[in-house]
């Protein structure tokens, strides 16, 4: 079955960085589009960054700038360097893969960013 584990989340003081992992398996990845979602306490979970197969990104428009979506294939890890963090960013983050018109989400790692 697939299964993607995040990996990397922690506390860090605003303006540091953090770097997430997410690790795929049972898909295959060159083929499938990843994103992270987070989702903060009591919010909807919101779109942060997304590549798709052929390499292009997308941000939502309060990352942008600060955040850097990346995919290895190779190892089957899709990565979000964060980069400048604000409180604001602190949430549960999230991995999704969509493969042959499906979504698989991971488990999802804490971020939390003090002030």
């Amino acid at each position: 079955q697939v299964q993607l584990v995040e990996s990397g989340g922690g506390l860090v003081q605003a303006g540091g960085s953090l770097r997430l992992s997410c690790a795929a398996s049972g898909i295959i990845f060159s083929l499938a589009a990843m994103g992270w979602y987070r989702q903060a306490p009591g919010n909807q979970r919101e779109l942060v960054a997304t590549i798709a197969e052929g390499g292009s990104t997308n941000y939502a428009d309060s990352v942008k700038g600060r955040f850097t979506i990346s995919r290895g294939n190779a190892k089957n890890t899709v990565y979000l360097q964060m980069n400048s963090l604000k409180p604001e960013d602190t949430a549960v983050y999230y991995c999704k893969g969509s493969s042959h018109l499906n979504d698989y989400w991971g488990q999802g790692t804490q971020v939390t960013v003090s002030s």
